[in-house]
């Protein structure tokens, strides 16, 4: 299949340059995040998560951003998932953000750590109900007979949780993306698109660069 008839042409969506973009790569990403939400994009905390094996496999997923502030970017999962096994053997990763309406993309490299169980705990009492009972009813990526034995573990769950509060599961909780690396990457007209780059140097110290696109 040729998919070049699927190119299409780059709209503006602002500047982006050296001296428009704050000295702190979160405060632009914030700016960027909350202009995804104004513009009712679709799942704007959607990102692709790039892990690695200490022997350099990658794989990559989406997840879902659980919050960001100065200390990084979080994420919950089952420790024994693929993913966690990776990060606890490997813990460099990459997030990418992509809004497609706004012609955006971040990608953010880093180091990932475990967060604390009080921070995993308070996050996991804030889910809804169902949300809960299913991270309760299976074991991520583990291989099983059918859709049934997911829908029989789940109502095994609701039955074992009915009475009391459902307690966050000792295989999952949350992750934190601290990042060494931003890149900001603006769609433009005849493809002269803008690329910033964040290099963290010290503490609070990023040292901001153009790249060619």
């Amino acid at each position: 299949m040729n998919t070049d008839k699927l190119r299409r042409e780059y709209q503006s969506h602002g500047e982006l340059t050296e001296d428009s973009v704050p000295n702190n790569p979160f405060e632009q990403f914030e700016k960027w995040f909350n202009e995804a939400i104004k513009a009712e994009i679709d799942l704007p905390d959607a990102m692709t998560l790039a892990t690695a094996t200490p022997d350099g496999i990658p794989s990559a997923r989406m997840v879902v951003l659980r919050g960001f502030d100065v200390n990084g970017f979080c994420f919950y999962t089952d420790y024994d998932s693929p993913k966690g096994k990776e990060l606890a053997k490997n813990p460099h990763a990459v997030l990418v953000f992509y809004w497609r309406e706004l012609d955006r993309q971040v990608r953010c490299n880093g180091t990932v750590v475990e967060m604390d169980p009080a921070e995993s705990d308070a996050y996991f009492a804030s889910r809804p109900i169902d949300s809960k009972l299913a991270v309760w009813s299976e074991r991520q990526s583990i291989v099983i007979s059918g859709r049934e034995h997911l829908e029989a573990n789940f109502e095994k769950a609701k039955l074992t949780y009915s009475d009391i509060d459902i307690p966050r599961p000792p295989h999952w909780g949350g992750y934190r993306l601290i990042p060494n690396l931003f890149e900001f990457w603006q769609g433009c007209p005849s493809r002269l698109h803008d690329r910033i780059r964040y290099t963290l140097k010290g503490n609070d110290d990023w040292e901001i660069s153009r790249l060619s696109p």
